[in-house]
């Protein structure tokens, strides 16, 4: 099945001034949630979908638990989670203090196998 696109006019970030262009973008086709998910598993295995839902909260929480901590999340075949941090620059090491941290996110580093199935997608411009 293909990813489904449109374009889409955007202005240049670096550039406010230039001429909009025209731009690919995902088209989202739906989306999963945890319950559909377990339901998913319970269908290609013996445990039940209750057992699927109760693993997958707990699996939520330890990640969560984990990030704040500063740990990287390494979930083998699936990729990594970890924190990530941008800061003011400053001239000397002593001034870089917590206070000079202004964002984080988490980032998602995906493994070879989620890198992979890239490569094989194939895009289908919206009607």
């Amino acid at each position: 099945m293909a990813i489904i696109y449109k374009p889409l006019e955007r202005l240049n970030p670096q550039d406010t001034t230039a001429v909009k262009k025209y731009y690919a973008a995902v088209v989202a086709n739906g989306s999963v949630d945890f319950e559909t998910l377990a339901e998913m598993i319970s269908e290609q295995c013996t445990v039940t979908e209750t057992d699927c839902l109760a693993v997958l909260n707990v699996l939520e929480q330890n990640i969560v638990r984990e990030l704040k901590q500063g740990r990287i999340v390494r979930l083998g075949k699936l990729g990594n989670f970890q924190v990530s941090l941008s800061s003011e620059g400053y001239a000397t090491e002593d001034e870089v203090t917590a206070s000079a941290v202004k964002k984080s996110r988490i980032l998602f580093r995906p493994a070879k196998k989620m890198r992979n199935l890239l490569k094989d997608l194939t895009f289908q411009r919206a009607s």
